[in-house]
């Protein structure tokens, strides 16, 4: 059975749909394909990571020093702590570096962003924080209405429901349309396969 690693990274005040939805399709694929891609989730350090709404998660591992990653998707939320550690960013920046597919749901590519990995590149992210993402970082194209883009290895979204169809855009990429398919079948979600 092939295995791929994939990793969200969540930190306190990250969105739950942002990473329960990716982490869905992939543990939901998993268990009905002949991959193994049981997620993982990161955080900057151990303990308990609380996201909004006072939602408690206890992470796998800490970014950064666990294995070698094959996806790597950062999670949005109240992000504005996190983007400001210089050593969150850095830890970013080391499990991308592997990674065949680097990732962002909603305000996750602030973080991206931040840490220097898309700089030149096409991003979207929330349709209310599209504004601010392009005045931070002038350097991006932030596209807007578009529920995901891709640029090379990158691929960000807007929120919730727009992350769970990039995920199933990535899953086909990475084992088939067939299997997404059946994955969004099996979780009785209608996949907009279209990113605008």
């Amino acid at each position: 059975m092939t295995r791929m690693q994939i990793g969200i990274y969540i930190y306190d005040g990250a969105e739950v749909l942002d990473f329960s939805g990716p982490y869905e399709v992939f543990s939901t694929a998993s268990r009905i394909g002949p991959m193994n891609l049981q997620p993982r989730l990161l955080a900057s350090g151990p303990g308990v990571v609380t996201a909004r709404g006072g939602f408690r998660v206890l992470p796998d591992e800490i970014i950064g020093v666990t294995s070698a990653l094959d996806v790597l998707i950062v999670a949005g939320g109240e992000h504005e702590r996190t983007l400001s550690c210089s050593d969150t960013l850095l830890a970013l920046r080391t499990a991308a570096e592997p990674a065949q597919i680097v990732a962002s749901v909603c305000t996750g590519v602030f973080l991206l962003a931040g840490a220097g990995l898309l700089d030149g590149r096409r991003v979207t992210t929330h349709w209310e924080d599209q504004s601010a993402l392009a005045a931070r970082f002038p350097t991006l194209t932030v596209e807007r209405n578009r529920r995901w883009v891709r640029d090379g290895r990158y691929a960000s979204s807007g929120g919730i429901s727009a992350g769970i169809d990039m995920s199933l855009y990535l899953l086909a990429e990475l084992a088939g349309r067939e299997l997404a398919e059946r994955t969004a079948e099996q979780m009785e979600y209608r996949w907009i396969d279209d990113p605008g």
